[in-house]
């Protein structure tokens, strides 16, 4: 039955007149109707063929033993946020964000101008040209065809043209031919408003429009493209929070060793990858000069799903895949997880990797083993004895913590061993001290398990959680303040999988910060260039604590790449035990950047960082910049505001 073409009833009667009418068949005949079922079943069928295969991966895959659901709060908010608004895809890129945003709400708002085009080739057609809502929504869609066509041929002049080094060296020839298929469909779409209805054009354009989808639809699931349909439930399925790296099940665990190991999520986000290379763009290894990508880590995996399957008892780190000289490049900043637009989460896929080479036994590093000897035998990464952590305390003269004091100060390897970190944990004491909160330091301490944990050896982690666990929950810990980002988050995080503590666990940094108003407010007249660690800063999200601090003592200024997009200092992931890098140093690098501010002073906030930029400055400048941690700034200030007072006193 046709379409009936009744008189214009216009939404905007002003306009009406003047506005071209969107034009389609105005009927079509049973033989079209068989042709164009045909059409639509060997599309379907070709669609899925290829997508069935990917489900059936999917399903196989084992589950993933920690996932809830809970919160769904948050999880609506990231959807929305990240999904419906692109807020991720514009913040982080904004021209080509937008870009992407247009095409994304474009295809949102062709949904259902789609379903009313296939609708009319059976005469069912649901938005007359015509009518109120009918053409109010044609001209919407409209709209959004111009902004999407405008999009697309910006994404396909940047793919092709620009060609940022993050894409890589090979020619997607299936982008171009992607690309190309979403600018028909929309110069089709468009081009019906200037078309005679009924006439031979219009039936044309109709059949090019059909065509095109029926033939984009079969690509999808051949294409990065398919992040379309999973990306949306890889960003409402996350793990819940940044880099939670999932508990080992059983002694049969030993992380992701074949394909039996792929969880669920794991292959669900191999499969989401849209190869838009943000996580190689800011990965500190990749930028200088190492063999690890984050894209290709996870291409890799996804080919690995492709040729052996989740049930394959082949290595998924063998060389052809993955290999073991990239997965332990990974300083584990999460520069790359926090900047992926359809959320993949690298850092469980690659702490996995070495979980599965360290607890098998494939991976043989000499300083990795070394490591892992001295914190068994002293239970500190420094392999000094606990006798120099009792020296120290005792010059110090740091109270032990009885358990009548508001705070447990937790050294850290870094606090308790390192010359430096000991001139930060005295300078930390000394603003404690001024601001008359009580505070002690346990007899004991072992390392959190950072650097194992990180590197993938799930047995000595657990051993010296326990330990710590058992010795704060002795002593009767409420409250714990450190000077280590990496102690924070381990402590607060990593431990849980073996019962956690019930103390409430604060950074230094964060300390300091709500107890700023009791500090002098002291400028020096310098500028203070600060570094993000990465730890604190997309670990944890304090950015602007460290920040409030250091505006007491100076003027504080940031280098180019800072807050989310701070550049890693080196040491993370262990990598600070595993002796020289390849290619340029990620501390050098860093280095530069800061030195380049033309700043006095560069505040710090974590021991390794300290420790990595402190070296680098040294090494790429003549006359580098002063190195502080934050509480040596504030202790600074301190000094100098009590010389103050006793010089005007004395006056």
């Amino acid at each position: 039955m046709a379409v009936p073409i009744h008189p214009p009833v216009p939404f905007v009667p002003v306009l009406a007149a003047a506005l071209p009418v969107y034009a389609e068949p105005a009927h079509f005949s049973a033989l079209s109707m068989a042709v164009l079922s045909v059409l639509i079943v060997a599309s379907a069928a070709l669609f899925w063929a290829r997508f069935g295969k990917v489900v059936t991966v999917l399903r196989a895959a084992k589950p993933d033993a920690d996932f809830s659901l809970h919160p769904i709060g948050k999880r609506v908010r990231d959807f929305v946020w990240e999904v419906l608004c692109q807020g991720k895809v514009i913040q982080e890129r904004p021209i080509p964000g937008l870009a992407h945003a247009f095409v994304f709400w474009g295809f949102l708002a062709f949904a259902l101008v789609s379903l009313n085009h296939f609708a009319s080739g059976y005469n069912l057609g649901f938005l007359s040209a015509h009518g109120v809502i009918g053409g109010f929504y044609l001209y919407f869609a409209a709209l959004f065809a111009l902004l999407v066509a405008v999009g697309i041929t910006w994404l396909f002049i940047r793919r092709f043209f620009l060609r940022p080094r993050y894409f890589g060296s090979k020619l997607s020839y299936e982008s171009g031919v992607i690309a190309g298929l979403i600018f028909l469909l929309m110069a089709t779409y468009l081009a019906a408003f200037f078309t005679p209805a009924g006439s031979t054009a219009a039936v044309a354009l109709w059949w090019v429009h059909a065509l095109t989808i029926l033939a984009f639809l079969p690509l999808i699931p051949h294409t990065k493209h398919l992040h379309l349909i999973l990306s949306p439930a890889t960003v409402f399925l996350s793990r819940g929070e940044f880099s939670r790296i999932p508990p080992l099940v059983g002694d049969e665990d030993f992380g992701l060793v074949t394909g039996k190991d792929v969880t669920k999520l794991a292959a669900l986000q191999a499969y989401s990858c849209v190869e838009c290379g943000r996580c190689t763009e800011h990965c500190p290894a990749n930028n200088t000069g190492k063999e690890l990508n984050p894209k290709q880590i996870v291409l890799g995996l996804r080919s690995y799903l492709n040729t052996q399957g989740p049930a394959s008892e082949e290595p998924i780190v063998d060389g052809k895949y993955e290999t073991l000289h990239s997965i332990f490049q990974c300083t584990t900043c999460g520069a790359c997880e926090y900047q992926c637009p359809v959320g993949i989460e690298h850092l469980p896929l690659i702490i996995g990797m070495r979980r599965g080479t360290v607890n098998t036994g494939v991976w043989e590093d000499d300083y990795g083993a070394k490591l892992f000897h001295t914190l068994e035998r002293n239970g500190n990464t420094l392999g000094m004895s606990a006798s120099e952590r009792d020296k120290f305390i005792q010059h110090a003269e740091l109270p032990i913590f009885d358990g009548t004091q508001e705070y447990c100060l937790w050294l850290g390897c870094m606090g308790a061993y390192d010359p430096k970190g000991r001139e930060i944990i005295t300078s930390f004491a000394q603003v404690m001290r001024h601001l008359g909160t009580t505070f002690g330091v346990l007899k004991k301490e072992r390392c959190t398990g950072d650097p194992v944990r990180r590197l993938g050896n799930d047995l000595l982690f657990q051993t010296l959680a326990e330990q710590n666990i058992e010795n704060l929950a002795q002593n009767k810990v409420k409250k714990i303040v450190t000077i280590c980002p990496h102690c924070v988050r381990t402590m607060a995080k990593d431990w849980q999988e073996f019962g956690g503590v019930t103390a409430e666990i604060e950074h230094h940094s964060e300390f300091m910060a709500r107890h700023q108003n009791a500090l002098p407010k002291a400028d020096s007249g310098k500028t203070i260039v600060y570094h993000d660690p990465c730890y604190l800063g997309r670990y944890r999200g304090s950015y602007d604590q460290p920040r409030e601090v250091l505006a007491r003592s100076g003027t504080v200024i940031d280098p180019p790449r800072s807050h989310e997009r701070s550049f890693c200092c080196g040491a993370g992931g262990g990598l600070v035990f595993l002796g020289e890098e390849q290619g340029d140093r990620v501390s050098h690098n860093r280095a530069k950047e800061l030195t380049a501010t033309g700043a006095q002073i560069v505040g710090a906030a974590c021991p390794f960082c300290n420790t990595m930029v402190r070296d680098a400055l040294a090494a790429t400048s003549d006359a580098p910049p002063e190195l502080l941690d934050i509480a040596q700034i504030a202790a600074r200030s301190l000094q100098n505001s009590s010389n103050a007072q006793e010089s005007s006193a004395s006056s």
